[in-house]
């Protein structure tokens, strides 16, 4: 993909509003993993249903990172500045740890549709 894109489960109710949201704010592309050719981007389905993804050229990021990438390719201009500078920051090697935690609990309740936005197409089975 040689635009910047953000992939995320529209299968989860929640992960469709905050595709929506950075998808108006982003200067990116935003695509479900549903409607991608998952073996051409170098992705699985097992992938792309635990976590969302960014894809840049060769860099792919998972997770938290993926949410700080996109946050970070917010358009420019004082109205984004905010999301901008909260990319940079989830990012820093520091904030690293804290935010795969907050990435990791939002990714487990999204499962059980305890999120806003979430429905019971969100639900899935947790792991045996």
């Amino acid at each position: 993909m040689s635009t910047p894109t953000l992939v995320y489960d529209a299968d989860c109710g929640f992960c469709t509003r905050c595709a929506d949201f950075a998808r108006a704010r982003g200067a990116f592309e935003v695509a479900p993993w549903q409607a991608l050719d998952l073996p051409a981007v170098g992705l699985t389905e097992q992938q792309v249903s635990e976590a969302a993804y960014w894809l840049d050229g060769d860099t792919t990021r998972r997770g938290n990172r993926a949410i700080a990438a996109a946050l970070r390719a917010f358009r420019p201009g004082v109205r984004y500045a905010g999301y901008r500078l909260l990319g940079r920051l989830i990012d820093l090697p520091p904030v690293r740890p804290v935010a795969a935690l907050g990435y990791a609990l939002v990714a487990r309740y999204r499962y059980r549709y305890r999120l806003p936005g979430g429905t019971a197409a969100c639900r899935v089975p947790p792991a045996a």
